[in-house]
């Protein structure tokens, strides 16, 4: 998904990119047509450094796109090593409604981009299953969860967190709609006492 196919890149220019990507969210995600030098500028980089990472909007939001999904992703496997499975599940569970909320935000901009917003189409849509799966397997060997929940059935059953409106008091909403969940989840986990 990265622009850059070269070897590993000096650290100054690996922060330039990183600070790029975090103000493109932001950025995109208050105006799909935000121009790309106020993100260079927002990002304290000129133009050429911004377009010998980004050498258009397409490369910018699908890295940035592509970055989000990659920290959610990875995020499963660092908290399942840090933490008990059903803890993970409901840590990477908060870290999901943030992403859907900087991805709603990001929704016009990626629709501009590959022309959809949802769905096994979608870049990145793969790794986020893989992790659930993780996650799911995780708890469904500790006994921590109830029996036979798959990926599509934690997906069909978190869907509303994509209801909720990124412009309110989101993070009250999705606590309690994640607790209830998780909740669910837990009723009839072998494990459980």
């Amino acid at each position: 998904m990265g622009s850059r196919s070269e070897g590993p890149q000096r650290s100054d220019a690996q922060r330039n990119r990183e600070r790029i990507l975090e103000v493109a969210l932001a950025e995109l995600s208050r105006s799909a047509d935000v121009p790309l030098s106020v993100i260079a500028r927002k990002a304290g980089v000129g133009q050429g450094t911004f377009y010998r990472n980004f050498p258009n909007r397409e490369a910018l939001v699908l890295e940035v796109h592509g970055h989000e999904v990659r920290m959610l992703t990875e995020a499963a496997t660092e908290l399942l090593e840090t933490r008990p499975p059903d803890e993970a599940l409901r840590e990477w569970m908060d870290r999901l409604a943030r992403f859907a909320m900087a991805k709603a935000g990001l929704a016009d901009a990626m629709r501009q981009v590959i022309g959809t917003t949802a769905g096994p189409a979608q870049p990145g849509y793969a790794l986020v299953v893989a992790a659930i799966d993780a996650l799911l397997d995780a708890n469904h060997e500790a006994g921590t969860i109830r029996p036979g929940v798959t990926a599509d059935d934690f997906l069909l059953a978190i869907a509303g967190i994509w209801q909720i409106d990124a412009h309110g008091d989101w993070r009250t909403r999705i606590t309690r709609l994640l607790d209830l969940v998780m909740d669910g989840l837990r009723a009839g986990a072998p494990g459980r006492r």
